[in-house]
């Protein structure tokens, strides 16, 4: 009890960075047959490759690109209306841009009157510029795009990765809610994020509540996204209350939270055009 109290106190800024480092020190000092408790907070060194972090976290030739869209909020029917259509026009010529809506929502908690699409493209950069290329002849486009900036305040685009440890991704039926949390990381700790959550995954398999998770190649860099799948917020707190009793997972949010520089989470609906529901 005595030491959790000290710990708490550490914590709470009632001692001084010097004090501080003399606890952890002492503390590290009583634990020589087994991994101390303060390595855990710690960030273990990453060792230099001549591979890309991106080959050695993703094995598919697949991009995905997160459009993040913020709506006006006099125009939201419109805007999706509007989207829907856009949709259509690429499935359409889905054979020659090789690109497809895998996921579309609307955000219910967090950043109000946003939306988010998630595409997939097969055929790795040089696909996507072939379809951009494509893309920018299409009158019809065109004409849907420059429509819908009259019912945008703002809109982000990353191309992301997949990590290759997240199960793949299928559509699902029903009537669910998602939940997307973003990470940005500290540059250089990609890597040892993949590590870990390599081992956490295997505790959130279960209930197939994992939907997707991604990297970020273009855009914010650093960022990384997970998209969980639940029947109802409920659910949702069910489930990730009963992933803390389970062994081993502490220790995977332990040495996960020193490699985060900033995070939230959105809960999002699929939209009636969505391809997952």
């Amino acid at each position: 009890m005595a030491y959790w109290s000290r710990a708490r106190n550490v914590f709470s800024g009632k001692h001084s960075p010097v004090e501080a480092l003399r606890f952890f020190n002492s503390t590290a000092q009583k634990n020589d047959t087994r991994e101390g408790w303060l390595s855990k907070l710690l960030v273990r060194r990453i060792e230099p490759t001549k591979e890309p972090h991106s080959r050695m976290l993703s094995d598919k030739d697949v991009i995905y690109e997160l459009q993040t869209h913020n709506m006006r909020p006099d125009s939201r029917q419109q805007y999706l209306d509007n989207y829907e259509k856009t949709v259509q026009l690429i499935h359409s010529r889905k054979d020659e841009l090789h690109s497809e809506l895998v996921g579309s929502w609307t955000v219910r908690v967090g950043d109000l009157d946003q939306s988010l699409h998630l595409w997939k493209h097969t055929g790795g950069f040089a696909g996507i510029d072939s379809a951009i290329k494509i893309l920018a002849t299409e009158k019809d486009y065109i004409k849907l795009e420059a429509e819908r900036g009259a019912y945008l305040r703002s809109r982000h685009l990353q191309y992301l990765l997949s990590f290759s440890y997240w199960p793949t991704i299928e559509s699902r039926q029903g009537n669910n809610i998602y939940e997307i949390r973003s990470y940005s990381l500290k540059p250089g700790t990609m890597i040892e994020w993949g590590n870990n959550w390599a081992r956490a995954i295997n505790y959130r398999r279960n209930n197939k509540e994992a939907f997707a998770g991604f990297f970020s190649q273009v855009g914010r860099l650093y960022n990384v996204h997970h998209i969980w799948c639940y029947s109802s917020l409920h659910s949702r707190k069910e489930t990730r209350e009963s992933a803390w009793r389970l062994p081993g997972w502490d220790e995977c949010v332990a040495y996960t939270v020193p490699l985060i520089r900033e995070m939230h989470s959105r809960i999002l609906h699929p939209t009636s055009f969505s391809p997952t529901k």
